[in-house]
């Protein structure tokens, strides 16, 4: 097997971590790859760090600031590989990681591979690995309905996309930001043919870093969520219109309900609606074991009001 695999780098700002992402994508032992990078108009040094690898043969590609899905998307259209290894610039590749999951992929056409992933936050020798439910070989809608309910995610570098799929999901959509990966990936999976996990295949997630993505929660953050669960459960229903779709709908409109909650009221009684619509779901808002009680015994609003309220009088 000589397949070409292009690792993508949307890169912002991200000049204290992206050499050691460059690194583990140059260190890969699959000798079949091309390593390209989008620096997406970053304000610090990460595109004088990022073009210090260009004589190593990183291709780089700098553009005015459009958001991490814009940054990908110039990305794959400059990408000529066979499979496509999304890895942002402040995360890292296991050496062997594209090598396990190509192996995997040989026999399984239509399939795509994704593999464990640990959390660090300096070093990745310290990465925590908490397996997940999700953590094995599914079929398209039985691993959305894991993601859907809280029981497994799965960071974009943690996968490995034929191109093929790639291109019959189409590109990333660039009107969100928080939980683009999630959209994309759940268009992804819908036209494959199933995932193969790999158990040797590891990634390094960089978590808590102020500014990043994940922990925004403006007005402008919540919305893009609600319009990527709005288009999952889309896209899901559009594959299979069923008790059990329906009702993995319902569980991603609960658990962003709790999320959002009390910050945006009026996307909270929408996502209420919906959940009403789709037949309903049992899952609860998770906390310790006050909270659980003060649920049961108030309802899991005021019980997350008081929550919130005593947290905030603890750290005055």
């Amino acid at each position: 097997m000589t397949a070409l695999v292009s690792i993508l780098i949307p890169c912002y700002n991200a000049a204290a971590w992206v050499a050691a992402t460059l690194e583990s994508a140059l260190a890969q032992t699959w000798p079949h790859t091309e390593i390209i990078l989008v620096d997406d108009g970053s304000r610090d040094d990460s595109l004088a760090v990022a073009r210090r690898f260009a004589a190593r043969g990183v291709r780089i590609f700098p553009q005015a600031n459009a958001g991490a899905s814009a940054a990908r998307n110039r990305a794959l259209r400059e990408a000529r590989g066979d499979f496509i290894q999304f890895l942002d610039a402040d995360d890292v590749l296991a050496p062997d990681k594209i090598a396990r999951q190509l192996a995997a992929l040989a026999p399984r056409s239509g399939c795509l591979a994704c593999g464990p992933w640990g959390r660090f936050e300096a070093d990745p020798a310290l990465a925590r690995f908490q397996p997940e439910e999700n953590w094995r070989d599914a079929q398209p809608l039985e691993w959305l309905a894991l993601n859907f309910a809280g029981r497994g995610m799965m960071p974009p570098a943690a996968w490995l996309v034929p191109r093929t799929l790639a291109d019959a999901a189409g590109p990333w959509d660039e009107r969100l930001t928080l939980n683009d990966d999630g959209e994309y990936f759940c268009r992804v999976l819908l036209r494959s043919r199933g995932i193969a996990f790999v158990a040797d295949a590891r990634t390094y997630y960089r978590s808590n870093l102020a500014g990043s993505l994940s922990r925004r929660r403006s007005d402008a953050a919540w919305q893009s969520a609600f319009l990527s669960h709005e288009l999952c459960e889309k896209h899901v229903r559009a594959a299979e219109d069923s008790s059990r779709t329906r009702r993995a709908c319902a569980d991603l409109y609960v658990r962003l309900a709790h999320a959002m909650y009390p910050a945006c009221p009026l996307l909270v009684a929408e996502c209420e609606q919906r959940i009403g619509r789709l037949g309903g779901s049992p899952l609860r808002p998770g906390g310790g074991r006050a909270f659980r009680i003060a649920s049961r015994c108030l309802g899991w609003k005021l019980a997350r009001r008081l929550q919130l309220a005593f947290t905030s009088g603890a750290s005055a």
